[in-house]
């Protein structure tokens, strides 16, 4: 990927909006899952006014929040389109009393900003009549009762033309998406399992996108083809290869349900995004607008507090490198573009000191990077003569932390340098 931006981006909101809000269900699902019927779900068209959406209140909360992306549900696998499409009736500016192009405003006012503009987009279409016309790869199941009527064909025969006419209607839908709304800096797939590549057309489809917008970033949602992997809901433990980003949600939910009150504390997600800039990668916050536009206070609260911590951290935050593993310092880090500081994440108060291994560089000066205090530190151990280095103790407590994660920036002479052995006998005869 030669988009250097998403790289150094590191965070970006995520926005579920639909009108899965006028109830407050569980986006498309709802219906696929059988919770509610196809038709009680479609009546939420009637209920979906967004009178109070104001897509500069948005984008000036995003920006608040120090993210440098933002990823809006341009359609999803309901088939609803917030966007003024010409090959739809499904849309919320045509079948809805909000009679708006949600797109349209939100990507005016995100660009404004300079923050990069993300579409997301289901490539499957539950309500569209030729997207049930064939099985996934041609398979088709032994157990016709395991059939999805909204996936498949549910008798056992395949069609190939309806099959072509959708892959046409979303080449058609996502042109309009990539031409009618500026450059576009981010497509966001979902969808992508239940067909195959080929059957998605790939590698050609992508080709097709790139030649609407050749610097378009593409989410690894397609089928092996995408530009970056996209884990959701659970940090990675190993960190993924390349360019990646972790997606979750503030609360339990992607779009808008008020009886969803497990929400996550505002020190647990900035202690995420710790975790993810600290392996290279970059965090997707999810909030869900309710039907009426506005934002829960709730959601906004953590994106303002996170957006506070960041700026007051923000060197340790952007430009930044992915930083040193945990068999060097038990936390998060990051190292700076010029590799020659280190900044440690401090998720809890310490009651002396913090412990650093294996750092070979002369260490400059420590600091607590919100305060600027100096912090005093010694090193034990160690054998200079076989380049083995000896434990750096950083005194440290409570009294200098932050009242969230506290960030400490280790300056260095010359660049980075960690010890990877493991250790050697000491003979003093």
């Amino acid at each position: 990927m030669n988009n250097c931006w998403f790289h150094n981006a590191k965070l970006g909101i995520f926005i579920h909006y639909g009108i899965y809000a006028v109830n407050g269900i569980a986006e498309s699902w709802s219906f696929y899952n059988g919770a509610i019927s196809y038709e009680d779900y479609m009546k939420q068209l009637d209920g979906f006014y967004a009178d109070q959406f104001d897509a500069s209140a948005w984008a000036d909360l995003i920006e608040r929040s120090g993210a440098k992306y933002a990823v809006l549900t341009a359609k999803h696998h309901d088939g609803v389109a917030l966007f003024d499409t010409r090959f739809s009736d499904l849309s919320v500016a045509k079948k809805t009393p909000a009679k708006r192009d949600i797109v349209k405003e939100y990507a005016e006012e995100i660009r404004k900003r300079g923050i990069h503009l993300g579409i997301y987009y289901s490539l499957i279409d539950w309500s569209h009549k030729d997207y049930a016309s064939v099985y996934t790869d041609g398979k088709i199941p032994d157990n016709p009762k395991e059939i999805n009527p909204f996936t498949s064909p549910v008798d056992g025969k395949e069609d190939q033309e309806k099959w072509q006419r959708f892959l046409e209607f979303n080449n058609n839908q996502l042109k309009e998406l990539l031409t009618n709304y500026g450059k576009v800096d981010l497509l966001w797939f979902d969808g992508d399992w239940e067909r195959s590549a080929s059957q998605w057309g790939l590698p050609g489809f992508k080709d097709y996108l790139k030649s609407l917008n050749p610097d378009l970033i593409i989410n690894s949602r397609l089928q092996g083809y995408g530009d970056y992997k996209t884990p959701e809901q659970g940090i990675p433990i190993t960190r993924p290869k390349g360019d990646w980003e972790f997606c979750t949600t503030i609360n339990s939910s992607w779009g808008y349900q008020p009886k969803d009150n497990e929400y996550k504390s505002l020190n647990q997600i900035i202690r995420m995004f710790c975790d993810c800039i600290s392996m290279g990668g970059n965090m997707l916050l999810d909030i869900g607008p309710r039907q009426d536009g506005t934002i829960d206070s709730r959601q906004e609260a953590i994106l303002t507090g996170l957006g506070s911590w960041i700026r007051e951290h923000e060197e340790a935050v952007y430009d930044t490198d992915e930083g040193i593993t945990t068999c060097y310092y038990l936390g998060g880090s990051t190292i700076s573009s010029d590799r020659e500081t280190l900044y440690l994440f401090v998720y809890d108060n310490p009651k002396e000191s913090i412990c650093l291994k294996g750092l070979c560089s002369p260490i400059k000066k420590i600091t607590v990077l919100h305060s600027g205090k100096e912090l005093y530190y010694e090193n034990h151990g160690g054998v200079p003569w076989f380049q083995i280095p000896g434990t750096t103790w950083i005194q440290m407590t409570a009294e200098d932390c932050h009242d969230l994660v506290t960030v400490v920036k280790v300056e260095l002479e010359g660049e980075i340098k960690m010890y990877g052995g493991f250790g050697g006998l000491v003979n003093y005869s």
